[in-house]
Protein backbone atom coordinates (compact mmCIF):
# COMPACT_ATOMS: atom_id res chain seq x y z
CA UNK A 1 0.00 0.00 0.00
CA UNK A 2 1.26 3.33 -0.75
CA UNK A 3 0.30 6.13 1.14
CA UNK A 4 1.07 9.96 1.11
CA UNK A 5 -0.38 12.91 2.46
CA UNK A 6 -2.63 14.15 -0.42
CA UNK A 7 -4.14 10.35 0.46
CA UNK A 8 -4.04 10.85 3.96
CA UNK A 9 -5.85 13.62 3.68
CA UNK A 10 -8.40 12.73 1.00
CA UNK A 11 -9.16 9.47 3.56
CA UNK A 12 -9.54 11.42 6.64
CA UNK A 13 -12.19 14.16 4.38
CA UNK A 14 -13.75 11.01 3.31
CA UNK A 15 -14.00 9.97 6.93
CA UNK A 16 -15.81 13.25 7.70
CA UNK A 17 -18.19 13.57 4.70
CA UNK A 18 -19.19 9.80 5.08
CA UNK A 19 -20.28 10.61 8.45
CA UNK A 20 -21.94 13.46 8.23
CA UNK A 21 -24.10 12.11 5.38
CA UNK A 22 -25.09 8.87 7.00
CA UNK A 23 -26.09 10.50 10.00
CA UNK A 24 -28.27 12.89 7.99
CA UNK A 25 -29.70 9.73 5.92
CA UNK A 26 -30.51 8.04 8.88
CA UNK A 27 -31.36 10.26 11.16
CA UNK A 28 -35.71 10.28 10.64
CA UNK A 29 -35.44 6.51 11.18
CA UNK A 30 -33.01 6.06 14.42
CA UNK A 31 -34.63 3.32 16.51
CA UNK A 32 -37.26 2.13 14.80
CA UNK A 33 -37.72 -1.39 14.46
CA UNK A 34 -38.70 -2.23 10.90
CA UNK A 35 -37.35 -2.33 7.31
CA UNK A 36 -37.11 0.56 5.38
CA UNK A 37 -37.08 1.73 2.11
CA UNK A 38 -34.93 4.55 1.36
CA UNK A 39 -32.82 5.21 -1.83
CA UNK A 40 -31.85 8.44 -0.76
CA UNK A 41 -32.58 11.75 1.79
CA UNK A 42 -36.39 12.19 2.69
CA UNK A 43 -35.67 15.16 4.60
CA UNK A 44 -35.74 18.93 2.61
CA UNK A 45 -32.35 20.06 3.50
CA UNK A 46 -31.62 23.23 2.07
CA UNK A 47 -28.07 22.20 1.82
CA UNK A 48 -28.11 21.64 5.55
CA UNK A 49 -26.73 18.76 7.67
CA UNK A 50 -28.71 17.83 10.79
CA UNK A 51 -27.15 17.57 13.79
CA UNK A 52 -25.62 14.44 14.94
CA UNK A 53 -24.18 13.38 19.03
CA UNK A 54 -22.35 10.93 16.93
CA UNK A 55 -19.61 13.78 15.33
CA UNK A 56 -20.67 16.19 17.82
CA UNK A 57 -18.88 14.12 20.94
CA UNK A 58 -15.77 13.76 18.49
CA UNK A 59 -15.37 17.60 18.02
CA UNK A 60 -15.48 17.58 21.85
CA UNK A 61 -12.48 15.06 21.73
CA UNK A 62 -10.42 17.26 19.16
CA UNK A 63 -10.76 20.18 21.26
CA UNK A 64 -9.65 18.40 24.47
CA UNK A 65 -6.59 16.92 22.51
CA UNK A 66 -5.70 20.60 21.21
CA UNK A 67 -6.42 22.16 24.75
CA UNK A 68 -4.15 19.52 26.64
CA UNK A 69 -1.76 17.49 24.17
CA UNK A 70 -1.89 14.42 22.67
CA UNK A 71 -1.32 12.07 26.53
CA UNK A 72 -5.03 12.27 27.46
CA UNK A 73 -6.86 10.03 29.76
CA UNK A 74 -9.97 9.12 30.56
CA UNK A 75 -10.24 11.19 33.68
CA UNK A 76 -9.16 14.10 31.58
CA UNK A 77 -11.97 13.39 29.34
CA UNK A 78 -14.79 12.93 31.94
CA UNK A 79 -13.83 16.48 32.99
CA UNK A 80 -14.54 17.60 29.26
CA UNK A 81 -17.93 15.43 29.49
CA UNK A 82 -19.41 16.79 32.64
CA UNK A 83 -18.91 20.54 31.48
CA UNK A 84 -19.99 20.05 27.47
CA UNK A 85 -22.15 16.86 27.14
CA UNK A 86 -25.49 17.63 27.70
CA UNK A 87 -27.77 14.84 26.92
CA UNK A 88 -28.64 13.41 30.35
CA UNK A 89 -30.52 9.48 28.68
CA UNK A 90 -29.29 6.21 28.84
CA UNK A 91 -25.61 5.57 29.43
CA UNK A 92 -24.75 9.36 28.96
CA UNK A 93 -26.89 9.91 31.49
CA UNK A 94 -26.26 7.47 33.72
CA UNK A 95 -22.15 8.02 33.10
CA UNK A 96 -22.53 12.14 33.82
CA UNK A 97 -24.57 10.85 37.11
CA UNK A 98 -21.84 8.49 38.61
CA UNK A 99 -19.15 11.09 37.20
CA UNK A 100 -21.08 13.50 39.13
CA UNK A 101 -21.17 11.66 42.33
CA UNK A 102 -17.29 11.15 41.87
CA UNK A 103 -17.01 7.89 40.37
CA UNK A 104 -13.72 7.48 38.14
CA UNK A 105 -13.89 5.55 34.59
CA UNK A 106 -14.64 3.25 34.30
CA UNK A 107 -16.28 2.94 37.33
CA UNK A 108 -18.51 6.09 35.58
CA UNK A 109 -19.62 3.60 32.72
CA UNK A 110 -19.90 0.30 34.93
CA UNK A 111 -21.85 1.25 37.93
CA UNK A 112 -25.51 0.23 37.56
CA UNK A 113 -25.35 1.25 34.24
CA UNK A 114 -28.25 -0.90 32.01
CA UNK A 115 -26.93 0.93 29.22
CA UNK A 116 -23.26 0.05 28.86
CA UNK A 117 -24.26 -2.42 26.19
CA UNK A 118 -25.24 -0.07 23.73
CA UNK A 119 -24.14 2.30 21.16
CA UNK A 120 -23.10 5.53 22.17
CA UNK A 121 -19.39 4.96 22.05
CA UNK A 122 -18.63 3.09 19.02
CA UNK A 123 -20.06 5.68 17.05
CA UNK A 124 -17.28 8.28 18.29
CA UNK A 125 -14.32 5.48 17.14
CA UNK A 126 -13.05 7.94 14.13
CA UNK A 127 -11.16 10.57 15.84
CA UNK A 128 -9.11 8.07 17.32
CA UNK A 129 -8.63 6.66 13.99
CA UNK A 130 -8.06 9.73 11.55
CA UNK A 131 -5.52 10.46 14.08
CA UNK A 132 -3.58 7.29 14.74
CA UNK A 133 -4.07 6.01 11.04
CA UNK A 134 -2.29 2.44 10.15
CA UNK A 135 -1.42 2.23 14.26
CA UNK A 136 -4.33 0.26 15.52
CA UNK A 137 -2.72 -0.55 18.94
CA UNK A 138 -2.61 3.49 19.17
CA UNK A 139 -6.08 4.09 18.26
CA UNK A 140 -7.42 1.30 20.37
CA UNK A 141 -5.41 3.00 23.23
CA UNK A 142 -7.37 5.93 22.49
CA UNK A 143 -10.76 4.24 22.21
CA UNK A 144 -10.61 2.77 25.27
CA UNK A 145 -9.97 5.70 27.37
CA UNK A 146 -13.06 7.13 25.80
CA UNK A 147 -15.44 4.29 25.57
CA UNK A 148 -14.52 3.25 29.33
CA UNK A 149 -15.98 7.04 30.39
CA UNK A 150 -20.08 5.56 29.69
CA UNK A 151 -20.09 2.13 28.85
CA UNK A 152 -17.17 0.64 31.70
CA UNK A 153 -17.01 -3.07 30.78
CA UNK A 154 -19.75 -3.50 28.58
CA UNK A 155 -20.02 -4.60 24.71
CA UNK A 156 -20.05 -0.63 23.93
CA UNK A 157 -16.18 -0.71 24.59
CA UNK A 158 -15.54 -3.94 22.77
CA UNK A 159 -17.36 -1.95 20.17
CA UNK A 160 -15.64 1.27 19.81
CA UNK A 161 -12.37 -0.66 19.62
CA UNK A 162 -13.16 -2.52 17.27
CA UNK A 163 -14.41 0.44 14.86
CA UNK A 164 -11.37 1.71 16.32
CA UNK A 165 -8.57 -0.93 14.74
CA UNK A 166 -10.89 -1.09 11.45
CA UNK A 167 -11.01 2.24 10.70
CA UNK A 168 -6.81 2.92 11.31
CA UNK A 169 -6.34 -0.12 9.97
CA UNK A 170 -8.47 1.19 6.79
CA UNK A 171 -5.40 3.93 6.19
CA UNK A 172 -2.99 1.54 4.99
CA UNK A 173 -5.39 -1.99 3.96
CA UNK A 174 -8.32 -1.76 1.46
CA UNK A 175 -9.35 -5.54 2.16
CA UNK A 176 -12.62 -5.27 4.03
CA UNK A 177 -13.01 -8.75 5.36
CA UNK A 178 -8.85 -8.52 6.61
CA UNK A 179 -9.81 -5.00 8.21
CA UNK A 180 -12.65 -7.10 10.08
CA UNK A 181 -10.44 -9.61 11.21
CA UNK A 182 -7.98 -7.12 12.46
CA UNK A 183 -10.88 -5.41 14.39
CA UNK A 184 -11.73 -8.59 15.86
CA UNK A 185 -8.14 -9.55 17.49
CA UNK A 186 -8.44 -6.40 19.62
CA UNK A 187 -11.39 -7.58 21.45
CA UNK A 188 -12.51 -10.66 23.22
CA UNK A 189 -13.69 -13.40 21.14
CA UNK A 190 -16.67 -14.67 23.20
CA UNK A 191 -18.01 -11.27 24.02
CA UNK A 192 -21.18 -10.35 22.15
CA UNK A 193 -20.24 -7.77 19.36
CA UNK A 194 -17.18 -10.31 17.99
CA UNK A 195 -20.13 -12.96 18.24
CA UNK A 196 -22.53 -10.57 15.97
CA UNK A 197 -19.72 -9.80 13.60
CA UNK A 198 -18.85 -13.91 12.97
CA UNK A 199 -22.71 -14.25 12.37
CA UNK A 200 -22.57 -11.59 9.68
CA UNK A 201 -19.61 -12.80 7.81
CA UNK A 202 -20.71 -16.25 7.83
CA UNK A 203 -24.21 -15.19 6.23
CA UNK A 204 -22.23 -12.95 4.04
CA UNK A 205 -20.25 -15.93 2.76
CA UNK A 206 -23.14 -18.29 2.77
CA UNK A 207 -24.56 -15.82 0.08
CA UNK A 208 -27.45 -14.64 1.89
CA UNK A 209 -29.15 -11.57 1.14
CA UNK A 210 -29.15 -8.44 3.62
CA UNK A 211 -32.74 -8.42 4.45
CA UNK A 212 -32.33 -12.55 5.59
CA UNK A 213 -28.66 -11.41 7.31
CA UNK A 214 -30.50 -8.69 9.09
CA UNK A 215 -33.27 -10.87 10.57
CA UNK A 216 -30.25 -13.68 11.67
CA UNK A 217 -28.45 -10.79 13.42
CA UNK A 218 -32.21 -9.74 15.16
CA UNK A 219 -32.89 -13.04 15.87
CA UNK A 220 -29.63 -13.91 17.27
CA UNK A 221 -27.97 -10.76 19.25
CA UNK A 222 -30.95 -8.43 19.34
CA UNK A 223 -31.81 -6.07 22.28
CA UNK A 224 -35.41 -4.67 23.10
CA UNK A 225 -35.63 -1.17 22.36
CA UNK A 226 -37.58 1.00 24.69
CA UNK A 227 -41.26 1.28 24.77
CA UNK A 228 -41.27 4.67 22.90
CA UNK A 229 -39.64 3.03 19.74
CA UNK A 230 -41.64 1.36 17.58
CA UNK A 231 -41.76 -2.65 16.16
CA UNK A 232 -43.31 -3.38 13.01
CA UNK A 233 -45.94 -5.62 12.34
CA UNK A 234 -43.54 -8.01 10.73
CA UNK A 235 -40.60 -8.47 13.17
CA UNK A 236 -43.32 -8.30 16.02
CA UNK A 237 -44.59 -11.55 14.53
CA UNK A 238 -40.72 -12.78 13.90
CA UNK A 239 -40.61 -11.97 17.50
CA UNK A 240 -38.29 -9.32 17.53
CA UNK A 241 -40.28 -7.21 19.98
CA UNK A 242 -38.32 -8.62 22.56
CA UNK A 243 -34.63 -9.06 24.21
CA UNK A 244 -32.98 -6.73 26.96
CA UNK A 245 -33.39 -3.95 27.38
CA UNK A 246 -30.01 -1.54 26.49
CA UNK A 247 -28.42 -4.90 24.90
CA UNK A 248 -27.60 -2.87 21.43
CA UNK A 249 -24.61 -2.80 20.33
CA UNK A 250 -23.78 -6.44 18.83
CA UNK A 251 -26.55 -5.59 16.48
CA UNK A 252 -25.72 -2.48 15.45
CA UNK A 253 -22.13 -3.45 14.74
CA UNK A 254 -23.94 -6.10 12.38
CA UNK A 255 -26.00 -3.76 10.43
CA UNK A 256 -22.61 -1.28 9.89
CA UNK A 257 -21.14 -4.30 8.62
CA UNK A 258 -23.78 -5.34 6.39
CA UNK A 259 -24.34 -1.94 4.81
CA UNK A 260 -20.71 -2.13 3.76
CA UNK A 261 -20.34 -6.11 2.73
CA UNK A 262 -23.64 -5.89 0.22
CA UNK A 263 -23.11 -2.45 -0.47
CA UNK A 264 -19.66 -3.06 -1.40
CA UNK A 265 -17.59 0.03 -3.73
CA UNK A 266 -21.49 1.75 -4.25
CA UNK A 267 -21.22 4.20 -1.30
CA UNK A 268 -25.38 4.47 -1.97
CA UNK A 269 -25.96 1.00 -1.79
CA UNK A 270 -23.99 1.02 1.34
CA UNK A 271 -26.00 4.04 3.15
CA UNK A 272 -29.15 2.84 1.67
CA UNK A 273 -28.44 -0.94 3.17
CA UNK A 274 -27.54 0.30 6.64
CA UNK A 275 -30.67 2.25 7.10
CA UNK A 276 -32.98 -0.19 5.32
CA UNK A 277 -32.13 -2.69 8.48
CA UNK A 278 -33.56 -0.36 10.56
CA UNK A 279 -32.52 0.02 14.17
CA UNK A 280 -29.55 3.25 15.00
CA UNK A 281 -29.95 4.29 11.74
CA UNK A 282 -28.34 7.51 12.00
CA UNK A 283 -25.10 5.41 13.71
CA UNK A 284 -25.01 2.75 11.32
CA UNK A 285 -25.07 4.67 8.65
CA UNK A 286 -22.80 7.15 9.97
CA UNK A 287 -20.49 4.78 10.73
CA UNK A 288 -20.50 2.80 7.59
CA UNK A 289 -20.06 6.04 5.55
CA UNK A 290 -16.85 6.83 7.57
CA UNK A 291 -15.03 3.71 7.07
CA UNK A 292 -16.50 3.35 3.51
CA UNK A 293 -14.35 7.31 3.39
CA UNK A 294 -11.53 6.11 5.03
CA UNK A 295 -11.06 3.33 2.09
CA UNK A 296 -11.81 5.22 -0.77
CA UNK A 297 -11.13 9.20 0.21
CA UNK A 298 -13.54 11.86 -0.15
CA UNK A 299 -13.43 12.24 -3.86
CA UNK A 300 -14.86 9.35 -4.49
CA UNK A 301 -18.33 9.79 -2.97
CA UNK A 302 -20.69 10.64 -5.25
CA UNK A 303 -21.36 14.53 -5.51
CA UNK A 304 -25.04 13.89 -5.76
CA UNK A 305 -24.94 13.00 -1.54
CA UNK A 306 -22.60 15.92 -0.41
CA UNK A 307 -24.97 18.82 -2.62
CA UNK A 308 -27.92 18.23 -0.07
CA UNK A 309 -26.34 18.88 3.19
CA UNK A 310 -22.96 21.08 2.18
CA UNK A 311 -20.25 20.98 3.78
CA UNK A 312 -21.18 22.59 7.70
CA UNK A 313 -21.42 20.91 10.78
CA UNK A 314 -24.37 20.95 13.09
CA UNK A 315 -24.28 20.43 16.88
CA UNK A 316 -27.13 19.41 18.85
CA UNK A 317 -25.86 18.03 22.18
CA UNK A 318 -22.55 20.17 23.25
CA UNK A 319 -22.03 23.07 25.96
CA UNK A 320 -19.47 25.23 23.90
CA UNK A 321 -19.33 28.16 26.61
CA UNK A 322 -16.27 26.38 28.57
CA UNK A 323 -14.27 25.57 25.55
CA UNK A 324 -10.81 27.77 25.05
CA UNK A 325 -11.43 26.54 21.27
CA UNK A 326 -14.29 27.14 19.06
CA UNK A 327 -15.15 23.65 17.63
CA UNK A 328 -14.90 23.09 13.83
CA UNK A 329 -17.59 24.37 11.83
CA UNK A 330 -17.28 22.77 8.76
CA UNK A 331 -15.32 19.38 7.53
CA UNK A 332 -12.65 21.11 5.43
CA UNK A 333 -11.98 22.57 9.27
CA UNK A 334 -12.58 19.68 11.22
CA UNK A 335 -10.30 17.55 8.45
CA UNK A 336 -7.34 20.20 8.88
CA UNK A 337 -7.46 19.75 12.36
CA UNK A 338 -7.72 16.80 12.93
CA UNK A 339 -4.57 16.25 10.66
CA UNK A 340 -2.65 18.66 13.15
CA UNK A 341 -3.24 15.95 15.96
CA UNK A 342 -2.58 12.92 13.75
CA UNK A 343 0.96 14.99 13.22
CA UNK A 344 1.91 15.07 16.50
CA UNK A 345 0.93 11.22 17.44
CA UNK A 346 2.90 9.56 14.44
CA UNK A 347 5.89 12.05 15.83
CA UNK A 348 5.42 10.50 18.91
CA UNK A 349 5.19 7.41 17.70
CA UNK A 350 7.99 7.65 14.96
CA UNK A 351 5.97 7.04 12.60
CA UNK A 352 6.07 10.39 10.47
CA UNK A 353 6.87 8.94 7.42
CA UNK A 354 2.84 7.04 7.80
CA UNK A 355 2.02 10.71 6.19
CA UNK A 356 4.79 12.32 3.96
CA UNK A 357 4.53 14.55 1.39
CA UNK A 358 6.18 11.90 -0.78
CA UNK A 359 4.43 8.28 -1.69
CA UNK A 360 5.93 6.41 0.85
CA UNK A 361 5.94 2.35 0.54
CA UNK A 362 4.59 0.69 3.80
CA UNK A 363 6.91 -2.32 3.83
CA UNK A 364 6.38 -3.36 7.09
CA UNK A 365 2.24 -2.72 7.08
CA UNK A 366 1.30 -6.45 7.55
CA UNK A 367 -2.23 -7.69 8.41
CA UNK A 368 -0.06 -9.65 11.13
CA UNK A 369 1.42 -6.24 12.75
CA UNK A 370 -1.61 -4.33 12.93
CA UNK A 371 -3.53 -7.91 14.83
CA UNK A 372 -4.32 -6.82 18.92
CA UNK A 373 -1.85 -9.08 20.33
CA UNK A 374 -0.39 -5.52 21.57
CA UNK A 375 -3.15 -4.36 22.93
CA UNK A 376 -5.72 -7.72 25.04
CA UNK A 377 -4.04 -7.37 28.20
CA UNK A 378 -4.45 -3.48 28.17
CA UNK A 379 -7.79 -3.32 27.25
CA UNK A 380 -8.84 -5.82 30.23
CA UNK A 381 -6.69 -4.11 32.66
CA UNK A 382 -8.65 -0.88 31.66
CA UNK A 383 -12.25 -2.34 31.80
CA UNK A 384 -12.04 -3.81 35.51
CA UNK A 385 -10.45 -1.32 37.44
CA UNK A 386 -10.25 2.68 37.72
CA UNK A 387 -6.35 3.28 37.47
CA UNK A 388 -3.61 6.87 38.23
CA UNK A 389 -0.80 7.19 36.12
CA UNK A 390 2.00 8.76 38.11
CA UNK A 391 5.76 9.76 36.32
CA UNK A 392 7.06 6.21 37.68
CA UNK A 393 4.04 4.43 39.02
CA UNK A 394 0.73 3.03 38.14
CA UNK A 395 -1.89 2.45 40.84
CA UNK A 396 -5.08 0.19 39.82
CA UNK A 397 -7.69 0.38 42.41
CA UNK A 398 -10.01 -3.06 42.87
CA UNK A 399 -13.14 -1.63 44.63
CA UNK A 400 -14.28 -5.55 44.18
CA UNK A 401 -18.15 -5.86 43.28
CA UNK A 402 -19.49 -2.17 43.70
CA UNK A 403 -18.03 1.23 44.79
CA UNK A 404 -20.42 1.45 48.01
CA UNK A 405 -19.50 0.81 51.90
CA UNK A 406 -22.55 0.27 53.90
CA UNK A 407 -22.09 0.80 58.01
CA UNK A 408 -20.71 -1.90 59.93
CA UNK A 409 -19.74 -3.62 57.34
CA UNK A 410 -15.81 -3.73 56.14
CA UNK A 411 -15.41 -2.44 52.22
CA UNK A 412 -12.21 -4.28 50.49
CA UNK A 413 -9.88 -2.29 48.93
CA UNK A 414 -7.21 -4.28 47.02
CA UNK A 415 -4.68 -1.70 45.59
CA UNK A 416 -2.34 -2.77 42.73
CA UNK A 417 1.22 -0.52 42.46
CA UNK A 418 3.00 -0.79 39.81
CA UNK A 419 6.79 0.13 39.28
CA UNK A 420 7.50 0.82 35.69
CA UNK A 421 11.28 2.64 36.58
CA UNK A 422 14.67 1.03 36.32
CA UNK A 423 14.91 1.27 40.28
CA UNK A 424 13.21 -0.21 43.33
CA UNK A 425 11.87 2.45 45.93
CA UNK A 426 10.69 2.37 49.62
CA UNK A 427 7.36 2.80 49.58
CA UNK A 428 5.52 5.21 52.42
CA UNK A 429 1.95 4.46 52.70
CA UNK A 430 -0.68 6.57 54.58
CA UNK A 431 -4.73 6.24 54.33
CA UNK A 432 -6.74 9.87 55.20
CA UNK A 433 -10.16 8.56 56.00
CA UNK A 434 -13.40 10.29 57.31
CA UNK A 435 -13.44 10.69 61.10
CA UNK A 436 -14.29 7.49 62.81
CA UNK A 437 -13.43 5.32 60.06
CA UNK A 438 -11.50 2.33 60.74
CA UNK A 439 -8.30 0.84 58.08
CA UNK A 440 -7.05 -2.48 58.25
CA UNK A 441 -4.30 -3.38 59.02
CA UNK A 442 -3.61 0.53 59.65
CA UNK A 443 -3.32 3.61 57.97
CA UNK A 444 0.40 3.96 57.76
CA UNK A 445 2.52 1.58 56.60
CA UNK A 446 5.51 0.75 54.11
CA UNK A 447 6.66 -1.24 51.40
CA UNK A 448 9.77 -2.48 49.04
CA UNK A 449 8.48 -2.08 45.50
CA UNK A 450 11.05 -3.90 42.59
CA UNK A 451 10.27 -3.20 39.22
CA UNK A 452 7.26 -4.88 38.78
CA UNK A 453 4.25 -4.45 40.72
CA UNK A 454 2.95 -5.43 44.48
CA UNK A 455 -0.28 -5.65 45.73
CA UNK A 456 -1.77 -4.36 48.90
CA UNK A 457 -5.24 -5.38 50.26
CA UNK A 458 -7.44 -2.92 52.56
CA UNK A 459 -10.04 -3.00 54.93
CA UNK A 460 -12.61 0.19 55.18
CA UNK A 461 -15.18 -0.03 58.25
CA UNK A 462 -17.54 2.76 59.60
CA UNK A 463 -20.19 2.50 62.36
CA UNK A 464 -22.18 5.02 60.19
CA UNK A 465 -22.69 6.19 56.85
CA UNK A 466 -23.87 9.65 56.81
CA UNK A 467 -23.49 11.38 53.28
CA UNK A 468 -23.97 10.30 49.71
CA UNK A 469 -20.69 10.28 48.83
CA UNK A 470 -17.55 9.57 50.61
CA UNK A 471 -14.33 10.23 49.88
CA UNK A 472 -10.58 8.97 51.19
CA UNK A 473 -7.50 9.40 49.83
CA UNK A 474 -4.39 6.71 49.69
CA UNK A 475 -1.25 8.78 49.64
CA UNK A 476 2.50 6.98 48.56
CA UNK A 477 5.26 8.96 49.28
CA UNK A 478 8.98 7.39 48.94
CA UNK A 479 11.91 7.96 51.08
CA UNK A 480 14.92 10.30 49.99
CA UNK A 481 12.88 11.57 46.81
CA UNK A 482 10.35 14.28 46.74
CA UNK A 483 7.78 11.60 45.10
CA UNK A 484 3.87 12.38 46.37
CA UNK A 485 1.43 10.15 44.82
CA UNK A 486 -2.26 10.86 45.77
CA UNK A 487 -4.85 7.96 44.79
CA UNK A 488 -8.69 9.62 45.71
CA UNK A 489 -11.12 6.49 46.76
CA UNK A 490 -14.48 7.24 46.32
CA UNK A 491 -17.76 4.81 47.79
CA UNK A 492 -21.14 5.62 47.21
CA UNK A 493 -23.53 4.90 50.71
CA UNK A 494 -24.53 0.99 49.83
CA UNK A 495 -28.29 2.25 52.39
CA UNK A 496 -29.40 4.20 49.72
Amino acid sequence: MILNQNDYQNKVLGCWLGKNIGGTLGAPFEWKRQINNVDFYTQDLHGVALPNDDLDIQLLWLCALEENGIQIDSRLLAEYWCLSVTPHWSEYGIAKINMRSGLPPPLSGSFRNAFKHSCGSYIRSEIWACIAPGLPHIAVRYAIEDAVLDHGNGEGTYAEVFMAALESAAFVICDLKTLIAIGLSHIPADCGVAQAVKTTLQCFDAGKSWRDTRDEILRLHRGRLPDWCPVSADDRAKGFDTGTLGYDVPSNIAITLIGLLWGGDDFGQVQCIAVNCGEDTDCTAATAGSVWGILHGAAAIPQKWIDPIGRGITTICLNLGDLNNPIPTNVDDLTNRTIRIARQVLARHRAENMCSSEPTSLQDVTPENLMGNRTRTHLDTCLRVPRFQFDCFTVHVDYGEEPVIKPGQPKTIRLTIENTFKCQANLGLHWYVPAGWEVTPGADGYALILRGGITLEYQLKTPVVTQPVSRAVFEITIQGRPTVMLVPITLLNGTV
